[in-house]
């Protein structure tokens, strides 16, 4: 959630009880009345098994299209970005300002954190301090 050209945007994520499905519509179509406009999707549950979650913690220089760069390598891996939280803060002793992000991937089966780690790797030149990526299994 942000405020994007002075106004506040979100995307929320809701689990409920399909006996509680239709009053959560309900009642969310009704704050309509009070100047909320929203879009509502339905989304379902995959359990295919061929991924599995990765935390990824990353600390790096921040610049233009830094987002941009990470997911396009992400995606070439064949790696979905299931949570991502992103922040930038300056250096602890100089005026850079570092970009961060924490986020839960989605890591096709067949793909190595190894391989995963030197794919993001390639981008540490001009990106990264600090990287770590662990199981949630």
């Amino acid at each position: 959630m942000s405020r994007m050209a002075g106004q506040f945007a979100g995307i929320l994520k809701v689990g409920v009880e399909p006996q509680q499905y239709d009053d959560l519509i309900k009642a969310l179509n009704n704050l309509s009345a009070h100047g909320i406009r929203m879009l509502l999707a339905e989304s379902v549950v995959e359990t295919s098994g061929t991924t599995r979650p990765i935390s990824m913690q990353l600390v790096g220089n921040d610049r233009p299209g830094i987002v941009r760069d990470i997911t396009r390598l992400l995606a070439g891996q064949g790696v979905n970005v299931e949570h991502l939280i992103t922040d930038v803060a300056p250096a602890p002793m100089s005026s850079e300002v570092l970009f961060h992000a924490d986020a839960v991937l989605g890591v096709p089966v067949g793909l190595s954190l190894d391989d995963l780690q030197a794919g993001l790797e390639t981008l540490a030149d001009d990106l990264m301090v600090e990287l770590v990526l662990r199981s949630e299994e």
